[in-house]
């Protein structure tokens, strides 16, 4: 069973509305322009109810299918934010907005899932009810988190929930899914430092936080190479170190922060508890004040095993199951489906995109190549998970 005919028909219609969406790119919850589309869309395509404003900004589609006896209800997510990076490709979509581009793929993603409700609408071939959920927010606002906070789930009555990304370097059309963590806690850290500022020509006069913020990243890497079983990921990444204003003058403060990402608890709990201990006795031993900030942000994102199972099976459909790895290795970026998992069971799913640059990079751009494969699954996860009797 392979890419839907109809929906290789109106591949071009989708290819349109991905790039008008990817030449007019929003931040978080900002997603103004790209839910009014949403929403315009499943009006014009008829769907059954229109929910706006769900998690701040973001938009629930209901289709009904030609039976709904079984009474089961699955939902479909998309994320439809953008980065604040300044896009470098010569696209003729290009962004039209200074330093703010799509380069995660979510203008791909809105779009498959809007193809693929425009196809449910007209087919209704199943029986029960699809809901596909648009989200903000998915890149650092936990867009995932404030739709379930609120209601979504119960006010929808929504079973099942599944999610897809675009995955570069995996070849064009190839699926890949496990069940357990698919990918990892993705927490955030802010460390302030104080010490006494002075001239850089009498430093026995201050107390330099940079020499104490210097030796706090350095033992950060023993927390992975010596604290951590090396059977159990775990990443600890300082990616903003701060201090100082010229080359005269030993600062007063130092500020650092990052990010770390585990794929157990029981590491995010030893990660959180080493880098707390080692911030404290460290400023300790140079005299100075130290305080970390450490924030528990996306959970792992883990693939229940029935539902993963389906996925796959729908995947394979598809493709041919020779194409679809169910078994691909955990991976340590975040995702904040993950708070979607936690409230109902699902399963997330990568799809191939080929050998293009690779997200969060400003070269990137979602492989339109892909949108039928994309919108195939997305239709026949529904049409197998609730078969019309």
């Amino acid at each position: 069973m392979p890419v839907i005919n109809r929906i290789a028909e109106f591949h071009d219609e989708i290819t349109e509305w991905r790039r008008d969406i990817h030449a007019h790119p929003e931040l978080q919850f900002d997603v103004h322009r790209t839910a009014t589309l949403v929403a315009d869309k499943l009006k014009e395509f008829g769907v059954d109810e229109i929910a706006t404003g769900i998690g701040r900004t973001g938009v629930v589609g209901v289709i009904k299918g030609r039976q709904t006896g079984s009474g089961k209800v699955i939902g479909l997510r998309a994320d439809m934010d953008a980065l604040p990076i300044h896009e470098l490709t010569d696209r003729s979509y290009k962004s039209k907005t200074d330093g703010v581009m799509h380069a995660c793929g979510h203008d791909g993603h809105t779009a498959m899932l809007l193809g693929a409700a425009k196809y449910l609408t007209e087919t209704r071939n199943f029986d029960g009810t699809a809901v596909v959920i648009f989200q903000p927010a998915e890149e650092g606002g936990g867009g995932g988190r404030e739709m379930v906070n609120d209601g979504m789930m119960d006010r929808f009555d929504i079973q099942e929930v599944y999610g897809m990304h675009n995955w570069p370097g995996s070849p064009v059309g190839q699926f890949a899914i496990r069940p357990g963590p698919l990918m990892a806690a993705a927490d955030l850290f802010t460390i302030d430092i104080t010490g006494i500022g002075g001239h850089a020509a009498k430093p026995h006069l201050s107390n330099d936080p940079i020499i104490a913020a210097t030796h706090i990243v350095q033992s950060f890497q023993t927390v992975v190479s010596r604290n951590a079983d090396p059977l159990h990921s775990a990443v600890i990444s300082v990616c903003q170190f701060q201090a100082g204003d010229t080359f005269n003058v030993i600062p007063q403060n130092a500020h650092l922060c990052g990010t770390v990402r585990t794929l157990t608890k029981e590491m995010r709990d030893l990660v959180e508890g080493r880098m707390t201990e080692i911030v404290k006795h460290t400023a300790a031993a140079f005299g100075l004040e130290a305080n970390i900030d450490y924030q528990r942000n996306y959970p792992v994102t883990v693939n229940h095993e029935a539902q993963t199972e389906v996925a796959a099976s729908v995947a394979g459909q598809i493709v041919g199951e020779d194409k679809v790895d169910t078994n691909v290795l955990p991976v340590m970026g975040g995702e904040d489906f993950s708070f979607m998992l936690n409230a109902r069971p699902g399963a997330f799913i990568f799809l191939g995109q080929g050998d293009t640059a690779n997200v969060h990079h400003p070269m990137y751009d979602f492989n339109d190549e892909i949108i039928p494969v994309g919108c195939s699954y997305w239709v026949r996860l529904v049409e197998t998970a609730m078969p019309a009797q």
